[in-house]
């Protein structure tokens, strides 16, 4: 389990495509914390450590999380949000994120507003009924409060602090993001299907 907030920005190092996708990840975490088997979500995507080097850290990305996540596009030099995982005791300062990507949505308008920008995404049809005003969404693995919603579109705002300290600084438009919909919301609307 996560919180959805970014405590580093990793750079893809390597990507080597076999069965599945082997991904090096530097980071400025210690890596000797960090255990073999441990989950650590990169852009929002629970992945495992499967290896450790000095400044760095290996994943496997299986097939479906690559069909499911921007994974795909990751090369050598991409920057990724990351996140350890919550520990008991940590401070839940998000929302509860499992870094189950449910699929991508496209950012489709950036534009300022005082210090802080607004962003318009457009989500898959089969997840747009999980997004609510006000509710809570993880997009490459941040979590953000969902503003407005318009059908398929929805809004959400960064401030300063979110663009400087996660990939959100460098974000533009056609940009394709992960997209975790709150849990609570994908139980609710299981719950209704049986009624």
């Amino acid at each position: 389990m996560f919180t959805g907030i970014i405590t580093d920005i990793g750079s893809v190092r390597s990507v080597q495509k076999a069965g599945d996708l082997r991904v090096e990840i530097e980071t400025s975490y210690d890596i000797s914390t960090i255990d073999l088997g441990a989950s650590i979500a990169c852009n929002g995507v629970c992945l495992t450590v499967v290896e450790k080097t000095k400044k760095c850290f290996s994943v496997d990305v299986s097939a479906e999380s690559v069909s499911l996540t921007n994974a795909s596009n990751w090369s050598t030099g991409s920057l990724v949000n990351l996140e350890r995982a919550l520990k008991v005791g940590d401070e839940l300062g998000g929302h509860i994120v499992a870094g189950h990507v449910d699929g991508m949505a496209e950012i489709i308008a950036l534009y300022e507003e005082g210090d802080s920008t607004r962003v318009k995404l457009r989500a898959p049809d089969l997840l747009a009924r999980f997004i609510a005003p006000k509710g809570s969404v993880a997009l490459n693995g941040t979590s953000l409060t969902v503003n407005e919603v318009d059908g398929t579109e929805f809004g959400i705002n960064f401030i300063p602090h979110t663009k400087a300290f996660t990939t959100w600084g460098d974000a533009m438009v056609g940009d394709c993001v992960n997209l975790e919909i709150d849990t609570l919301a994908r139980y609710v609307a299981r719950l209704n299907d049986w009624t």
